[in-house]
């Protein structure tokens, strides 16, 4: 009788190491996906932007402030929940800062990257919802690529398994990071068995949240947000079960990881948001120096209307407001600025999110008033002003030669 192997027969290696010396510079894989990452976002966001009527060239704008504001975000989250590697018995303080040597929190990187966007967006005068609608497919493909650096790490896996996936794990030098401990033959050590490689299930279900909210943006035309909230939906539901086969070290509340409680919570408030909210997407044109106008073809809202814009560099505007999707499209047809609400001076900037409407199925016309607009309107009610003082006193002038004529005498003669 033959036995059979006691070993798979197929299994999926592990990188041995994560770290590559450029002469005195360490080239970190981990850091290397996540800027790859961040570029993936950016080109997604900058494509989306672009067809809701946003200037080239905002997202850079955008990314200066959200990406230092993220990370910041995702490594205070990640301490406050891991206390004990940093501020425990043994803890080391100082490796807090050590943000290369992995332990970024994707909900602190969501909440402060929101700071950030919100703080450029207010500079640009672009509504944050605009931003974050227009971010929603790029986010889970960023976080898709920024999985691989838990691989190169050799991190983030789940239990123990014979399927044909199954995960080789290296032991991790301690005294060497970033590469494998070897042994007297200079072969890199294994972890016993194989392993669930989580890190890959979170990158395959990210990408096809990517697609499962680029198909039904499409299909429902969302706006306020609401592309936004079914990300995270998609994303938190497969970060639950997903945290749940995950082994490394975590913090537990009843005896559940916490952040399949942090996922449940997220979840319940995204799904509350996208319930709550109404209104159709919104677009944007400018205020004060008007961009170049396109001509889309078919649908204005599928079609890249920058992909045709001429020779001449596009000027950025002072500012947005936010129109329906005819007056958007008319205005890339003909170039000619719809009409603004009169009852929008003095209201809310275009850096403020969108006003929701009124329950009935409409959007709430919102506009933007720059300062520059506003002391305009000063400066022309002045002249106007003025040039009322003007008439008024040239008829005074009239009327008194005129009784001086009646009563014999002569004109006065205002050239001498």
């Amino acid at each position: 009788m033959t036995l059979a192997p006691m070993t798979p027969l197929a299994a999926m290696p592990s990188p041995s190491t994560a770290v590559w010396q450029l002469g005195p510079v360490p080239i970190r894989a981990y850091a290397l996906c996540i800027i790859l990452g961040i570029v993936v976002a950016c080109v997604v966001t900058e494509y989306r932007l672009r067809r809701r009527g946003v200037a080239p060239g905002a997202v850079l704008d955008i990314a200066v402030w959200a990406v230092p504001a993220g990370i910041i975000g995702a490594r205070i989250y990640h301490v406050i929940t891991s206390p004990e590697k940093y501020f425990g018995a043994d803890g080391q303080p100082l490796k807090a800062f050590a943000i290369w040597e992995g332990g970024l929190g994707i909900w602190g990187a969501v909440a402060g990257g929101a700071v950030g966007a919100w703080l450029a967006a207010r500079q640009l005068g672009i509504p944050l919802t605009v931003v974050a609608d227009a971010l929603a497919p790029g986010m889970p493909l960023a976080q898709a690529v920024g999985r691989l650096g838990n691989w190169f790490n050799n991190e983030l896996y789940g239990g123990r398994t014979s399927l044909p996936w199954g995960l080789e794990v290296h032991v991790m030098d301690p005294d060497n990071p970033g590469h494998a401990l070897r042994d007297d033959a200079g072969s890199p050590v294994l972890q016993p068995g194989l392993y669930h490689p989580t890190f890959l299930y979170e990158l395959l279900w990210n990408v096809g949240v990517a697609a499962f909210v680029l198909v039904l943006d499409r299909k429902l035309r969302l706006g306020r947000g609401r592309a936004f909230a079914l990300y995270v939906m998609g994303y938190t539901a497969g970060r639950f079960w997903i945290e749940l086969m995950r082994t490394d070290e975590a913090n537990h509340i009843l005896g559940v990881r916490l952040n399949v409680w942090t996922a449940a919570l997220v979840f319940l408030g995204a799904l509350a948001y996208f319930l709550r909210t109404r209104g159709p997407r919104e677009y944007l044109v400018p205020v004060g120096e008007p961009t170049a106008s396109v001509t889309p073809d078919g649908d204005v809202s599928q079609v890249d209307l920058s992909a045709r814009e001429g020779a001449a560099a596009t000027v950025a505007p002072e500012g947005y407001r936010v129109v329906t999707e005819e007056q958007f499209r008319a205005y890339r047809e003909n170039g000619e600025l719809p009409p603004a609400d009169p009852a929008a001076t003095g209201g809310p900037t275009a850096g403020d999110a969108a006003t929701p409407d009124d329950g009935a199925g409409g959007a709430t016309d919102r506009t933007t008033v720059t300062d520059a607009e506003r002391a305009d309107a000063e400066r022309a009610e002045v002249e106007r002003a003025d040039v009322e003082r003007a008439d008024v006193e040239r008829a005074d002038v009239e009327r008194a030669d005129a009784e001086r004529a009646d009563a014999g005498g002569r004109p006065v003669d205002r050239d001498s």
